[in-house]
């Protein structure tokens, strides 16, 4: 007879995934331990057995979730935003990449960090999920300037430069520092639009 699932199973298995990403990003994969998992998030290794079998498995999930994730915050916002101008468009995508990274440097840290280490199935999988990210900003910079593409090749490498400015921040940010968030995500956006402006 199949194993009646908890009522409280996703909240236990969030609970997990928060403190393992804390664990894997503190001491990386090779020195991180499921034992120290257990402790980290207070369960019996026998309970985080039940949910993951293995420092792999959990690391797929880390990095799926957070990227799921983001992948429906960008979603809703192109759906809300479809008639707005091109660069508010932009801006509102922007602004929601660096909330969505509020409070998930952990899980940001494992995926830069750990995603080599997935099984060839599971990398396909990561790899879907960042394409269609990265083509929701790409659409909406090619939106802004269609003949970004023309003469040569840009809108990868600008789309590509766009990220490096908000997949780093969690670097440097400071909550309590000279800027908030969304004033840096404001920041990056017209660093990238003025510079489409110049781009022949």
């Amino acid at each position: 007879m199949a194993r009646v699932r908890a009522a409280d199973f996703e909240e236990k298995q969030l609970h997990i995934l928060v403190n393992a990403a804390a664990v894997f990003a503190e001491l990386g994969m090779e020195k991180a331990s499921m034992s120290q998992i257990a402790a980290r998030s207070k369960v019996s290794k026998a309970l985080l057995y039940h949910y993951y079998p293995s420092k792999s498995a959990l690391i797929f999930d880390i990095i799926r979730s957070h990227l799921e994730e983001l992948d429906q915050a960008l979603q809703a916002v192109a759906d809300e935003s479809h008639n707005d101008l091109p660069e508010l468009r932009l801006r509102k995508l922007v602004r929601q990449i660096l909330e969505c990274y509020r409070d998930a440097d952990d899980k940001h840290i494992v995926q830069l960090n750990c995603r080599g280490l997935l099984a060839e199935e599971e990398t396909n999988e990561i790899n879907e999920l960042e394409r269609r990210i990265v083509m929701r900003i790409a659409d909406a910079l090619h939106d802004i300037n269609p003949e970004i593409n023309k003469k040569r090749p840009l809108l990868k490498p600008v789309t590509m430069s766009l990220f490096g400015m908000l997949n780093w921040v969690y670097m440097w940010f400071k909550p309590d520092g000279p800027i908030t968030r969304e004033e840096y995500a404001d920041v990056a956006t017209t660093l990238v639009l003025e510079g489409l402006k110049n781009i022949k």
